[in-house]
């Protein structure tokens, strides 16, 4: 099993950082550095500036905003970045949600399975750069129509005009729902789960992988090294009321669905409501430490070496850490790798 880094994005004062992180990641072992991005930094210009002072470790997005970009845009990004580091880069894309895609870029939601499935499609035709780059999807046509609003009319097939170092970039798929996941294992090189729980891989439905495939599953995994399990559950519990309470509407919240598809139907509704009616501690208390503990790694040392052999007998391929400690970061390299 390999072990990646997830930078993230910022939420506080822009972080100076990156370089550094990425640097101890590559000469501990690390497989790969991951960004992000929501409404903050965006996930491309780290890795920027990381690719420029490295040289082994993979750089990858954790995930790209497909409304934030056009799919052309997406596969400019990723041929660029690849060509710079020297073949090192992977693209990892999402539907993102929403209340992030129509609030803060502007952009209708509209039908993200469809829409997913034809931004991946132009990517590679972009990217194999065979033919001139026509597309028929209804979300994502390509030339623009003449007749649609606002059209010149003067839109043409285009073709990539430099070769690609590497016309097979791989793409991750950032995936929660059943639809999505199946598009992930169909399409896509990898899949970047939610809420995986290793004990428990059957509530994902997943297609049987060859065992000597190239499909990859990378998870990211909050790691808290600490005496009290149940006091250290907490920072997990916190994020997953944030997102399962907030980061979405009330009747609609993917990872509030996730939740419940994972058999805690009315432990996610009440999270929800409790955090939507500004109770946001009360929200934190009634993550179930059950939950939080199964997609997590919490505790002792020699506790989170005995859970990691659950992650070494589960299909997942790639554990990505979170790279704000690099202590535990140290750490998790000497037990892994």
């Amino acid at each position: 099993m390999k072990l990646g880094a997830q930078y993230g994005y910022w939420t506080g004062e822009p972080r100076q950082d990156v370089i550094s992180v990425g640097v101890e990641a590559e000469n501990l072992g690390y497989d790969s550095l991951w960004t992000g991005e929501s409404y903050s930094s965006d996930a491309f210009t780290p890795l920027c500036w990381v690719g420029a002072h490295t040289n082994k470790i993979k750089l990858a997005t954790g995930i790209a905003q497909l409304g934030a970009r056009t799919p052309a845009t997406l596969a400019m990004q990723a041929m660029t970045l690849d060509a710079l580091s020297g073949g090192r880069f992977c693209l990892g894309i999402g539907v993102s949600g929403p209340q992030v895609i129509e609030g803060w870029h502007g952009q209708p939601f509209g039908k993200p399975l469809s829409r997913t499935k034809e931004t991946i499609d132009i990517i590679r035709k972009i990217l194999r750069r065979e033919d001139p780059v026509t597309a028929d999807g209804p979300n994502l046509p390509l030339p623009y129509p003449k007749d649609a609003p606002n059209s010149w009319g003067l839109g043409k097939p285009l073709k990539l005009i430099n070769r690609p170092l590497r016309p097979d970039i791989p793409i991750f798929l950032g995936a929660e729902g059943p639809k999505n996941i199946k598009l992930a294992f169909e399409e896509c090189n990898g899949w970047l789960p939610l809420y995986y729980s290793p004990s428990r891989p059957e509530i994902y439905n997943l297609p049987k992988l060859e065992q000597d495939g190239d499909f990859e599953i990378a998870v990211n995994v909050n790691v808290n090294i600490c005496e009290n399990v149940t006091e250290g559950l907490l920072m997990q519990k916190a994020i997953l009321a944030f997102y399962i309470g907030g980061m979405g509407a009330q009747k609609r919240n993917f990872h509030t669905e996730l939740m419940s598809r994972m058999g805690y139907d009315r432990e996610a509704n009440e999270i929800q409501s409790l955090f939507l009616s500004g109770k946001r501690n009360e929200a934190i208390q009634a993550v179930p430490d059950a939950f939080a503990d199964e997609i997590s790694l919490v505790g002792p040392i020699e506790r989170i070496k005995e859970r990691l052999d659950l992650w070494e007998k589960s299909p997942v391929t790639t554990l990505i850490i979170g790279a704000n400690d690099l202590p535990t970061m140290r750490i998790m390299a000497e037990l892994v790798l």
